[in-house]
């Protein structure tokens, strides 16, 4: 018995030691109260991909102030990606039990609960993967995000860096390249295509729409005006 609790006092050291060190390593938020990124996570991720497979890669961002993005499209993406992100403080405990209802249910992972600032973290900082360690950071840097950043800030970053297929990277550089315009001209149904790509954008393209794409634009269609930025 003593043995088992020296064992688990020992793990609980051990995690908690780990915890703290994870804590201690994150990424100073601050600055960017003030500063725009000038890369990601991901960007440098995707330019590692090129390069092992041996082609050209140009990224594709131009940054816009918030005043300079189409509401539509600040509506869309928020009904589509984390409808009560201007409610929670950066994690929707209610959509991560919903989540956690469905993937039991349906037994495998079909849903997932990150909000707008997980997302945001994870795109800065972290990478797609599902470790849990990568998790814990993930959680960590969306409570400093929202702590350093107000919503429209938070808001604002992430329009800007969320990649829109291979190689853009912010919805001006999206807009111009699917639609020819700025993203302040966005329309409605444009914005609702823009949003509805952000679930697998390497995949579903605003040029070309397939069925499923299309039929995701209408269901956030549908969706807008639930939510005003």
């Amino acid at each position: 018995m003593r043995r088992y609790l020296r064992w688990l006092l020992a793990v609980a050291a051990f995690g908690f030691g780990y915890i703290g060190y994870v804590y201690l390593t994150l990424p100073d938020v601050r600055t960017l109260a003030r500063e725009n990124p000038t890369t990601t996570s991901f960007m440098r991720l995707r330019e590692r991909e090129a390069r092992y497979d041996d082609r050209r890669f140009t990224i594709r961002q131009q940054w816009v102030p918030y005043g300079r993005i189409s509401q539509h499209l600040k509506r869309a993406v928020v009904v589509t990606e984390d409808a009560a992100f201007f409610d929670h403080d950066g994690i929707d405990i209610d959509e991560i039990k919903a989540s956690l209802e469905r993937n039991w249910e349906e037994g495998r992972f079909v849903r997932g609960a990150s909000t707008i600032t997980q997302q945001l973290a994870k795109n800065l900082y972290l990478s797609p993967s599902r470790n849990p360690v990568r998790k814990l950071r993930e959680l960590f840097i969306t409570r400093r995000l929202e702590a350093s950043l107000g919503k429209r800030r938070i808001l604002e970053i992430y329009l800007n860096v969320i990649e829109w297929g291979d190689g853009i990277f912010g919805c001006e550089a999206a807009a111009r390249a699917y639609f020819g315009k700025s993203a302040a001209d966005l329309s409605r149904e444009e914005a609702a295509l823009l949003a509805a790509a952000i679930i697998n954008p390497r995949e579903l393209s605003p040029a070309e729409p397939g069925r499923r794409l299309l039929r995701r634009q209408q269901i956030v269609l549908r969706r807008m005006g639930g939510a005003t930025p």
